[in-house]
């Protein structure tokens, strides 16, 4: 495949927001493909913590406006762009003064207020790809990094899969050691029935929308599946493994560019 252009979706990203490796490496990987001549735009939540003002963030008017209903309140989506010096790389963020704190320092709200984070995992999704269909940037991958785009592949392979943007991208996800002990709202899946999915959709999420749960969501509707991270649960990388799709096992921590800029073309 051609690989023109390769969208990054991720939980966090360094130096905005980092919390452990996944920070780190959601930064060192889109630079150095950008580096290796591939076109990157990186989207991540707009938490709080993010201090816009010493980043330099400022919001995109002609992206912004869009309400995303979920459970039948509108949600408007707020478009916030910086750039990653000195690779110039543009970072989007995605925000919402409904699920994002302003000015906060005490921490990420998907910790400190976990009971939005179905709808914050889900407005996260919608937003990012309603973000890329307004900008016409026409991906040949979408990387989906933490468990906040988990759902991310889903709508993609369904709700987007027509979209002329959109619908051609490969999906890849990164299995990481990222996790979050209680599960998501039990309501999630009615909030996604009403975005169009049926039972069909939900597999290991039906019962219960636990990390694991999501991450095995996120590989039935991916196109390929990364271990980016040595201490990935087992039985998690087995599941990947029996499904018959393309795998890279982990690359290692450094020098890793040229093996996921090899996988993403032999898609």
């Amino acid at each position: 495949m051609d690989l023109n252009k390769v969208l990054f979706v991720s939980q966090e990203m360094a130096p905005y927001v980092s919390t452990g490796e996944l920070g780190e490496f959601a930064r060192l990987l889109p630079q150095s493909i950008q580096e290796s001549g591939t076109e990157v735009r990186t989207f991540v939540p707009r938490y709080g913590i993010i201090n816009e003002r010493r980043n330099q963030l400022h919001e995109v008017i002609r992206l912004s406006g869009l309400n995303i209903e979920i459970d039948d309140t509108d949600h408007p989506l707020i478009i916030k762009v910086a750039t990653l010096l000195p690779s110039r790389m543009q970072v989007y963020f995605i925000d919402s003064d409904d699920y994002f704190d302003r000015h906060n320092a005490d921490g990420l709200e998907t910790v400190l207020n976990p009971a939005e984070n179905d709808e914050r995992a889900i407005f996260f999704a919608r937003g990012v790809l309603e973000t890329v269909k307004k900008l016409r940037w026409t991906p040949s991958v979408v990387h989906c990094m933490g468990w906040i785009s988990a759902l991310t592949p889903m709508y993609l392979r369904s709700q987007y899969s027509e979209d002329p943007t959109l619908g051609g991208a490969k999906v890849v996800v990164s299995l990481l050691n990222d996790t979050f002990d209680t599960p998501l709202d039990p309501r999630i899946t009615e909030k996604l029935k009403m975005d169009g999915f049926t039972e069909d959709h939900f597999g290991p999420i039906a019962e219960s929308a636990t990390h694991e749960a999501l991450q095995r969501l996120a590989i039935d509707f991916a196109d390929a599946i990364v271990v980016s991270h040595p201490d990935v649960p087992e039985q998690l990388v087995e599941y990947a493994r029996n499904s018959g799709k393309p795998m890279l096992e982990y690359p290692g921590a450094e020098n890793y560019t040229d093996a996921y800029r090899d996988f993403y073309l032999s898609l």
